[in-house]
C-alpha cells in the first residue's frame, strides 16, 4: 500500500482507487469540489433547473476554490434547452480597459518580446463572472428561485467556513506567495494568519459573503457600480493599471450562437471565438479522417495523430481566435471538412512535422468546470476562471476575491487579430462543451475539462475515449492523457505524457521525432486538466453492445480523479 501523503507535500499523488460512474434519473451534477456539487443538487431538488444549479455551484466554488475561480474572473456557459432541443451560449468574458492601448504599453517599455509580467495590473480585464451569473439565470434559469436563494448556500459557506480539501490545499499553498507578494493589497483576506489553509482547516471569507449579498440584493449594479466597483478600480490603479469605473459600469455579457462540427454522428458544440473551443473542433475534423479505433487506445500511432492534429489546430487558432466583435474570424472556413482534409495531408505517420504554419484562408492554468443536467433534460455546461491560479493576486479592499489576469493572452504584435485594444476581449482558454445527436438533436453529453491550453486537447481525448473506445464517463476521465505545449508560445514544443502511458509508447514517439517529456506524476498531473461529465443515456455504446442497459432516461456522470471532485445525482 502506498504511504500516506502529507497535504501539499512533494509530488506524491497516487490514483489508488476506482470509481464507478454515478447513475441517476432526476438530475445530476459534477464539479471539482464535493460541497459545491451538493449545493448544485440541492438547488435541483428545490425546483431549480440546470442553469440555476450551475450558478449556485459557481458561487460555491468561488468560496471553496479561490485559487482557481471567482467573481474577479470570467465565465462561459452552454445551455441545452430540452423543450426546443437547442444549444445556446453566453460569453461572460470581460474586456480590456478603454485606456489600455498598444501605444500606452509601448511608451512604458512593453513589446512583443517584453510583455507586461503575467501578474501586472495591465492584465486585469473587466471581471465578467458576476454579470455572467446573473445573465445565465435571467436567460436560462427556471424563474422559480431568486438570485438570493441561488447564492445563499455560497454565502453561508463563506460566513460559517468550510474545511479545505486535499488538492485545493496544494494549489492554494502554491499561490499563497503571490497573495503575500502583492504590496498594498488585501491578499491576507484569503489566507489564515498569513498562510494558505491546510487540508482539513476551516476557512472563512466574510468579505466574500458580503460581496455575494450585495450581488444578490442589487443584481449587476451591486458589482459593477458602487463599493465593489470602486474597490476594483482602486486596486488596479494602485498597481499601475488603467481599469476605470466607466469600464466596469459599461460591461455586458453577450448571448452567442455556439459553433459545432459533426464527428461520426454526434455534434460537438463549443463557444465561438474569443474562446478557444474552435481548436477542439478543428482537431476533431482532422482526426475524423483516420481510423483512430484501429490504431488502438493510447498507442504511439494514435497519439502521433492526436499530437499533429492538435498542433495544426493551434497553429490556426492562436492567430485567428480573437474578439469577433472587433475582427473578422473565418469560422466557417476553419471548421469546414474540406479545410480539415487539406490540413490532414500534412500529417506524416512516420515522423513529427516541423512547426506548422496557419492555413491559407484565401482558398476554399487554472479554472473550475462543472456540469448539470436536470430532471427535464436541460443541461448547463459552465466554466469559470481567474486564469493563472489566483490571477494577478490583487484583492480589492473588503471584497474577498482576486482579480484575473486574462489580459496576458493579448498579443502585442500590431497586425495580430488578437492585439490588445480598448474594449476588446482577449483570446480565452476556458471552454465549456456539449454533445448532441446529429440526427435527432437529443442531448447526449454536457462536459468540459479545465486547464488552460490543455482544454481543447482534453476535450478531444475524452470524447474519443467514449466514441471510439466505448468508455463510460468515469472511465473516459480516468485515462492518462498527453499535452502538447505550451500552447501560448506556439503550436510546437514538447509533448508531456502522463503516468500510466506505456514506456514503449514514449520511445516510439521519440523515434518519430517528438520531444517527449514524462511520465508526469503527482500533482504535476494537473497539467492534463480536471474534467466533469454528465450524459443522458449511454451514447458511447456501439450498436449491439449489451454490457449495460442504454435507457436514455438515465443520467451517467463522472468526475476527474485529478481533482477533489464529486459527481452526484438523485
Amino acid at each position: 500500500m502506498a504511504a500516506p501523503m502529507v497535504s501539499g507535500s512533494g509530488t506524491e499523488f497516487n490514483f489508488i482507487s476506482r470509481r464507478s460512474p454515478v447513475v441517476s434519473l432526476h438530475g445530476s451534477v459534477a464539479s471539482s469540489q464535493p460541497l459545491a456539487s451538493q449545493i448544485g443538487l440541492d438547488i435541483l431538488k428545490r425546483g431549480g433547473n440546470a442553469a440555476d444549479a450551475a450558478v449556485a455551484m459557481a458561487a460555491a466554488l468561488n468560496v471553496t476554490e479561490p485559487c482557481s475561480t471567482g467573481l474577479g474572473g470570467d465565465c462561459f456557459c452552454l445551455f441545452y434547452e430540452a423543450a426546443t432541443k437547442t444549444v445556446k451560449g453566453l460569453n461572460g468574458s470581460g474586456r480590456a480597459p478603454a485606456k489600455l492601448t498598444l501605444d500606452l504599453l509601448c511608451s512604458q517599455g512593453f513589446s512583443t518580446d517584453c510583455p507586461p509580467p503575467p501578474f501586472h495590473a495591465h492584465n486585469v480585464t473587466v471581471p465578467g463572472a458576476a454579470a455572467g451569473w446573473v445573465d445565465t439565470i435571467e436567460h436560462f434559469g427556471s424563474k422559480k428561485l431568486s438570485l438570493l436563494e441561488i447564492l445563499q448556500p455560497a454565502i453561508q459557506l463563506a460566513e460559517e467556513g468550510f474545511p479545505v480539501t486535499h488538492v485545493t490545499a496544494y494549489h492554494w499553498a502554491k499561490g499563497a506567495a503571490l497573495l503575500q507578494y502583492q504590496a498594498n493589497t488585501h491578499g491576507g483576506d484569503l489566507l489564515i494568519q498569513g498562510k494558505a489553509p491546510r487540508e482539513g482547516e476551516i476557512m472563512k471569507n466574510p468579505h466574500l459573503a458580503h460581496t455575494l449579498r450585495e450581488l444578490a440584493s442589487k443584481g449587476k449594479s451591486g458589482f459593477y457600480q458602487g463599493r465593489i466597483a470602486q474597490a476594483i478600480a482602486d486596486a488596479v490603479l494602485e498597481h499601475g493599471g488603467v481599469l476605470s469605473l466607466d469600464d466596469l459600469g459599461s460591461h455586458t455579457s453577450t448571448l452567442v450562437d455556439p459553433i459545432s462540427v459533426d464527428y461520426r454522428g454526434v455534434r460537438v458544440w463549443e463557444i465561438p471565438p474569443n474562446g478557444q473551443g474552435i481548436t477542439a473542433l478543428m482537431a476533431l475534423n482532422i482526426v475524423e479522417g483516420f481510423d483512430m479505433k484501429e490504431f488502438g487506445h493510447n498507442t504511439a500511432d494514435y497519439f502521433h495523430v492526436l499530437i499533429e492534429a492538435i498542433r495544426l489546430s493551434f497553429a490556426d487558432s492562436l492567430w485567428h481566435c480573437a474578439d469577433m466583435s472587433k475582427v473578422k474570424v473565418p469560422v466557417d472556413k476553419l471548421l469546414s471538412k474540406d479545410y480539415a482534409a487539406q490540413r490532414r495531408q500534412l500529417i506524416n505517420m512516420d515522423s513529427a512535422m516541423e512547426e506548422p504554419r496557419r492555413g491559407d484562408m484565401a482558398s476554399g492554468n487554472d479554472t473550475v468546470y462543472f456540469s448539470v443536467v436536470d430532471g427535464e433534460g436541460n443541461a448547463c455546461s459552465f466554466i469559470n476562471s481567474n486564469y493563472m491560479g489566483f490571477g494577478t493576486g490583487l484583492v480589492p479592499k473588503a471584497c474577498g476575491f482576486t482579480l484575473q489576469n486574462r489580459g496576458a493572452n493579448f498579443s502585442l504584435q500590431p497586425d495580430h487579430p488578437n492585439v490588445v485594444s480598448p474594449g476588446k476581449r482577449p483570446y480565452h482558454t476556458i471552454i465549456p462543451a456539449m454533445v448532441t445527436d446529429s440526427r435527432t438533436d437529443d442531448l447526449l453529453m454536457s462536459y468540459g475539462i479545465m486547464g488552460g491550453f490543455m482544454q481543447p486537447q482534453a476535450h478531444v481525448q475524452v470524447l474519443l475515449n467514449m466514441i471510439e473506445f466505448g468508455m463510460d464517463p468515469q472511465q473516459a476521465l480516468d485515462q492518462p492523457r498527453l499535452c502538447v505545449g505550451p500552447g501560448h508560445e506556439g503550436a510546437v514544443g514538447s509533448v508531456a505524457l502522463e503516468q500510466g502511458i506505456h514506456p514503449t509508447v514514449m520511445e516510439k514517439l521519440k523515434a518519430k521525432g517528438h520531444e517527449v517529456v514524462g511520465p508526469i506524476t503527482g500533482h504535476g498531473r494537473s497539467l492534463f486538466g480536471r474534467g466533469q461529465i454528465v450524459t443522458k443515456g449511454a451514447f458511447w455504446l456501439a450498436e449491439g453492445d449489451v454490457r449495460v442497459a442504454n435507457d436514455k432516461r438515465v443520467l451517467w456522470s463522472g468526475s476527474d480523479p485529478r481533482a477533489d471532485g464529486l459527481a452526484i445525482g438523485f
